[in-house]
């Protein structure tokens, strides 16, 4: 029996032995196919990853202001590492130097450690022989980067030294919040302005490095040199004037703060040619701080109010339907259209007035009643609607930032649209349309350039190395929005606007300009028995100088406190910048030698001037003034005669008398006084108006006084 169980016992040991033994063949099996079959693949499959071609961020291009200034650029940071591992760093190298490396980076980089606990980090990093990177500093600057390369061992370099350096590039903007939303920026998937249009341009192309992957998951370069070069991205220029921009700015800064409004925009162009020159948008951040949030310019469409007068006022003229002189009934301020009213925005007391003076003082009633009364019937509603899109107002500018909003005019009798008896007249002031403040700036941009449409654009050129290599000249959309005689009428109206109508309390001495001014409502809602106003928006549009426009000008402000009528709040942020760029640019400035020389009338001519001769001459000659020489003596006389000549006659001097130095420069006065013995006292500036002794008195060695002015 126990017998029985033993060999029992011996087959279920033996049973399990043989399935060990079969497991560990089979794995000795599988091993050995790994290693001698797949063990190439398996290798390569480590390696690779420890081992890559990293991409190498190539530096990004700049973008110019259109003097060549920075607008912005990328500058190079570095983060620091060091490889105490390094294979060809000795240790005779790192024993005897990495007290003084110690010493170095905590006295000059960090110095949350002291010299003798960076010493010991950095020996057990070494004989532990596995860490192969230490981070010494993130974000150093090159000049830091240059200075930390020269530190003990490091000054060996990556191999022999372990110093490691990884560029990195950030986006600077030396003029900071100028033209920030304009210039824009690229920040994960979002890219904004300037530099999200032109990332392809900017970005340049990517290089390639073999790297090794480092414990802490740190890419270090295997060699020195790149397997790929990256490539620099190109550099635009854009139209940008720096100067004017700060203007512009600034301005709109100093009205926001006084205002506190919501948001505001002002723009510069350039009238012959569409190039923005300034564009500033600025806005409330949820602290309340004034900064550029949003690119209201070409983001935001809004319903423009009387500044869009004049293009109502340009549809009646084109039509031959009006003149200036003709009588209009404003019917003090206040008309009803259908159910609706209609009110001036400030009580004027007039009744019957001409449709320019109307036109002057921004009247709603006027203006309102002149469109309805012309286009209000419906067989010629759309001709008012067929020539807004003829003046080019139904399209976008084309503008080179992504973001812009395509204007908003209703198609005429259009259900969709919600058309109604009242669309007309509202559409006449500005209201049931929109548009942003650019595309309502390059509709007045066109009416100052003679009625050429041109395209407002930033980039004037791509340039490589300082070299042009594309370039974005000017574009005309129309040569003509409109006829010749409607141009002339509506620049006379914008000039009339501010000599004598709602901008005459701004207008200049020094310069004229053109323009309107408009107060529209916003957030407005038709209740049961009353109308709600969420507020108001303050706007500006025109150029100067009037006469021969160089730059237009559109600022609108939304939602000021206290005062909200363009005149009072838009209109003087209009006239800061134009004063400032008429003091700063001498192209708003009429060249002195335009014009023929004046006939100088006698009182400006010189006159009574005595002096040598050969000098007086010289000045006339220079002076390029015509005269007539009747003497042959060392001193003379300039006399104007009663019309616009100039002779030169005789002034007798003699020799052993006080001489007439009266009308003399000082250095003749003393050459001929004292050369006679005389003692001179002299007093004041100028020519010699008056002497203690007469001419002709025998010169003794006297004591003369002689004052001058």
């Amino acid at each position: 029996m126990a017998t029985k169980i033993k060999n029992e016992v011996l087959f279920r040991a033996y049973i399990v032995c043989g399935v060990v033994c079969l497991i560990a063949v089979a794995i000795f099996g599988k091993v050995s196919y790994i290693s001698l079959v797949e063990g190439k693949k398996w290798r390569a499959l480590s390696e690779n990853q420890y081992i890559q071609q990293v991409e190498i961020e190539a530096d990004r291009g700049n973008i110019l202001a259109n003097d060549g200034g920075l607008l912005a650029t990328s500058l190079p940071f570095f983060d620091i590492g060091f490889d105490p591992n390094s294979d060809a760093l000795t240790d005779k190298v790192f024993f005897e130097n990495v007290d003084s490396l110690a010493h170095c980076i905590a006295t000059y980089v960090d110095n949350r450690q002291t010299v003798g606990a960076y010493r010991d980090y950095l020996v057990d990093m070494r004989k532990a022989g596995k860490q192969r990177y230490i981070l010494i500093k993130k974000n150093a600057s090159f000049d830091q980067k240059q200075f930390i390369s020269k530190f003990p061992i490091f000054k060996h370099g990556q191999f022999k030294g372990g110093f490691i350096a990884k560029p990195k590039f950030k986006r600077d903007r030396p003029f900071g919040i100028l033209a920030q939303r304009t210039v824009g920026y690229i920040r994960d998937s979002i890219k904004v302005g300037l530099e999200g249009r032109f990332d392809k341009i900017l970005a340049g192309e990517t290089g390639a490095q073999l790297m090794f992957n480092a414990p802490g998951d740190v890419w270090i370069p295997v060699n020195d040199l790149a397997e790929i070069e990256p490539k620099i991205g190109d550099d635009i220029l854009t139209t940008i004037d720096v100067n004017i921009q700060d203007i512009s700015n600034d301005a709109l800064y100093k009205g926001m703060l006084k205002f506190q409004a919501d948001w505001g925009v002002a723009i510069v162009m350039e009238v012959e040619t569409g190039a923005i020159r300034g564009i500033s948008n600025l806005g409330k951040t949820r602290n309340g701080d004034i900064w550029e949030t949003y690119n209201h310019a070409i983001g935001t469409s809004i319903e423009p109010g009387s500044t869009f007068k004049i293009a109502s006022m340009m549809s009646l003229l084109e039509d031959g339907l009006v003149q200036l002189s003709d009588t209009i009934d404003l019917e003090q301020g206040q008309a009803d259209f259908y159910e609706e009213t209609l009110q001036d925005a400030s009580f004027h007391n007039l009744d019957s007035t001409t449709v320019q003076r109307a036109f002057e003082i921004s009247s709603n009633v006027g203006m309102a009643k002149l469109v309805q009364k012309h286009y209000g019937r419906t067989e010629k509603g759309g001709k008012f609607i067929e020539n807004l899109k003829k003046f080019h107002l139904n399209y976008p500018t084309g503008i080179e930032i992504d973001g812009e909003i395509a204007p908003y005019i209703k198609e005429a009798y259009s259900v969709e649209d919600d058309w109604s008896g009242t669309t007309l007249p509202w559409m006449s002031i500005g209201y049931e349309i929109s548009m942003t403040p650019l595309q309502l700036l390059t509709f007045y941009n066109a009416i100052a350039n003679d009625g050429q449409l041109m395209k407002p654009y930033l980039v004037e050129e791509v340039q490589q190395y300082g070299e042009k290599i594309k370039r974005f000249p000017p574009t005309v959309i129309k040569r003509k929005i409109a006829k010749p005689s409607t141009i002339k009428t509506a620049q006379f109206l914008l000039k009339q606007v501010v000599e004598n109508g709602t901008a005459s309390s701004q207008k200049s001495d020094l310069y004229s300009f053109a323009g309107k001014t408009g107060t529209a409502q916003i957030n407005y809602k038709k209740l049961k028995n009353t109308r709600s106003v969420g507020g108001y928006q303050s706007s500006f549009a025109g150029y100067f100088p009037a006469e021969n426009p160089k730059y237009s000008v559109i600022v609108v402000v939304s939602n000021p406190k206290g005062e909200y009528y363009g005149s009072r709040v838009a209109l003087p942020i209009f006239k800061e910048i134009t004063d400032n760029i008429f003091a700063t640019k001498a192209i708003v400035h009429e060249a002195v030698n335009t014009k023929p020389k004046p006939v100088l009338a006698r009182r400006n001519l010189p006159d009574r001037n005595v002096g040598k001769k050969d000098d007086l001459q010289k000045v006339l000659a220079g002076l390029k003034l015509p005269y007539e020489t009747q003497t042959k003596s060392e001193f003379a006389a300039i006399i104007a005669t009663k019309t616009d000549s100039l002779k030169i006659r005789r002034r007798t001097i003699d020799k052993k008398t006080v001489p007439n130095v009266e009308g003399m420069g000082l250095r003749d006065a003393l050459y001929l006084l004292e050369n006679r013995g005389l003692r001179v006292k002299v007093k004041g500036h100028g020519k010699v108006q008056l002497q203690s002794i007469k001419p002709g008195t025998k010169a003794r060695g006297q004591n003369i006084k002689i004052t001058l002015g």
